[in-house]
């Protein structure tokens, strides 16, 4: 593990040296927890929608829902990288875009359902490229997007550059 990592806290919007009750009030839990629960909304909308227009045929391939998780695994590494490396974010950012909007937006459920489903003796070899594809792509989607956008966004040095 690189020496930067294992420097970062678990979770940065705790102070993990403080005790519970003085780390956040139940106030400020209210409004983590609505600001989630709005972005965690619109996520789940935009991966309806996309569901809607790309709606899959019996025993065929998922893409719907292979595109939403892949693609909300890259926008998670460029996000990270964004609030961790480049930019001083708002404390409520990460939890509405990453945990809000892009945890609503990627479906790993749908996707447990969608290759359970595919199961079938006339599926089978869809079943496991649909398990075996979309492990491998949302995994190579958040690589790709973390080394993309430290190499546009952080000098040599690691500072932001935007």
């Amino acid at each position: 593990m690189s020496e930067k990592l294992a420097r970062e806290p678990i979770d940065p919007d705790l102070e993990p040296d403080l005790p519970r009750p003085q780390r956040e009030s139940a106030r400020e839990r209210g409004v983590l927890m609505g600001v989630i629960a709005i972005g965690g909304s619109l996520g789940a909308l935009g991966r309806y929608g996309l569901a809607q227009l790309w709606p899959t045929t019996p025993g065929g391939f998922p893409w719907a829902t292979f595109a939403t998780n892949v693609t909300g695994c890259f926008l998670l590494g460029v996000l990270m990288v964004l609030i961790t490396d480049v930019w001083s974010a708002h404390r409520l950012l990460r939890p509405f875009l990453g945990v809000g909007v892009l945890g609503g937006f990627t479906t790993f459920s749908t996707y447990a359902n969608e290759t359970r489903n595919l199961l079938q003796p006339n599926s089978i070899g869809v079943a496991f490229g649909y398990l075996a594809g979309t492990l491998i792509c949302a995994l190579l989607a958040t690589l790709l997007a973390v080394r993309i956008t430290r190499a546009a966004c952080l000098r040599g040095d690691g500072k932001a550059t935007a």
